[in-house]
């Protein structure tokens, strides 16, 4: 596992601006996101002889935007269907593409009208290809606020985890949000306003859930001792681990609190060389405020059931001991499927996040979505290069 790491790096992002309508293809915000990532690392569409990417029917395919891009000779490409969960695999999966040899440059992007779009959860769409579906569907059990939400109860019912928890990361969220210029949602919050929005599903109001964004995001990756001839402070992926098994409807899961990401977490500690108490910070998958809680659980963070008192100590805030989606996350920058949580570690490893920075920061983790629905999930371990 030790081989791996730090033997590869980010060295470009790019994004898109994030809008509720992008009046464009999401052949076109890829493309965008591309070239703003590829000019971030000083390279070319001509460097560039891999592509990856994940979607649920709503992007594009690397092929059209490998052409696009005028490359005839793609050495390297992946299109997994999956959405975030799947987000942070991707990165590792191209890292280890770049280690094998079997590509020099892959650029792992996400582009999604999900706004204007293609959205989650929307009528027309067909049901999910599950079993379970058929017991949810004559419910009306549809949609991914429904999922979190019972489980977010559930842990509200047994550990005791109040509103004013959930509340604390969308206030705290939003602050860093009010210093990035790319955040959808900067307006200040204040607790008294988190709960005087209305709710979506019970117990979550609408600051609890993301923002459903039209827009796109690109990484560019390659190896560490080529990177460090390129215009940015490299970025060296420490570890990457991704797995599950188990979705939230599994007649064998016993504790709902309990994500695929307590499992798969020593296994990326390990891959990594490091434990929770070692990173400056977190980009964790907030497609909801209660899957920030229970990620600092399974993570390691604080014990289970301790999330909701963890958060309200302010360790997750600015200025606190591990701050929490530097960005404002996908609650209050915009959702781009994960990847904007990876661009956004490399930014702060970079020390380049301008009014949010988190003074000196070193090594960061980065984290899909925790299992849920999916039963499956992804995170990575990101770390500023000293050489």
């Amino acid at each position: 596992m030790s081989a791996f790491r730090d033997q590869t790096a980010i060295v470009g992002i790019g994004y898109t601006p994030f809008s509720k309508s992008s009046g464009v293809t999401t052949l076109t915000l890829a493309l965008r996101a591309i070239a703003a990532a590829l000019e971030d690392a000083g390279l070319s569409a001509k460097d560039v002889d891999g592509l990856a990417t994940f979607r649920v029917g709503d992007s594009v395919l690397p092929m059209v935007v490998a052409q696009s891009l005028g490359i005839r000779d793609l050495r390297f490409h992946l299109d997994q269907f999956g959405g975030g969960s799947v987000s942070h695999a991707m990165v590792g999966q191209a890292a280890l593409a770049l280690h094998a040899g079997v590509a020099e440059t892959i650029v792992v992007y996400r582009a999604l009208n999900a706004r204007s779009g293609f959205r989650m959860g929307g009528t027309g769409r067909p049901l999910v290809d599950a079993v379970e579906t058929q017991y949810q569907a004559p419910y009306g059990y549809f949609t991914p606020p429904q999922q979190f939400a019972m489980a977010a109860r559930a842990h509200m019912d047994r550990y005791g985890t109040k509103p004013e928890h959930l509340g604390q990361i969308a206030v705290q969220q939003r602050a860093f949000a009010r210093d990035n210029e790319r955040a959808m949602m900067r307006a200040p919050m204040t607790m008294s306003d988190y709960l005087a929005a209305r709710y979506v599903v019970e117990p979550f109001r609408l600051f609890d859930c993301c923002l459903e964004t039209d827009g796109a995001v690109a990484l560019v990756l390659t190896r560490a001792e080529r990177a460090r001839d390129l215009r940015q402070t490299p970025v060296l992926i420490r570890g990457a681990a991704w797995g599950g098994g188990q979705t939230l409807y599994s007649n064998e899961i016993e504790d709902t609190n309990r994500t695929a990401a307590a499992d798969m977490a020593p296994r990326l500690y390990a891959m990594a060389g490091v434990g929770p108490s070692d990173f400056d910070l977190a980009e964790l998958y907030d497609c909801f405020t209660y899957s920030v809680l229970v990620q600092l659980e399974d993570y390691g963070f604080c014990k289970k059931g301790e999330g909701g008192p963890f958060v309200a100590s302010g360790a997750t805030a600015r200025g606190g001991a591990m701050p929490v989606n530097t960005h404002g996350g996908f609650l209050s920058e915009g959702y781009v499927h994960g990847l904007n949580h990876v661009a956004e570690a490399v930014s702060q490893l970079r020390h380049t996040a301008g009014a949010r920075q988190v003074p000196d920061a070193e090594l960061a983790l980065s984290t899909a979505q925790p299992g849920y629905v999916a039963g499956s999930t992804a995170a990575i371990v990101l770390r500023r290069d000293a050489a």
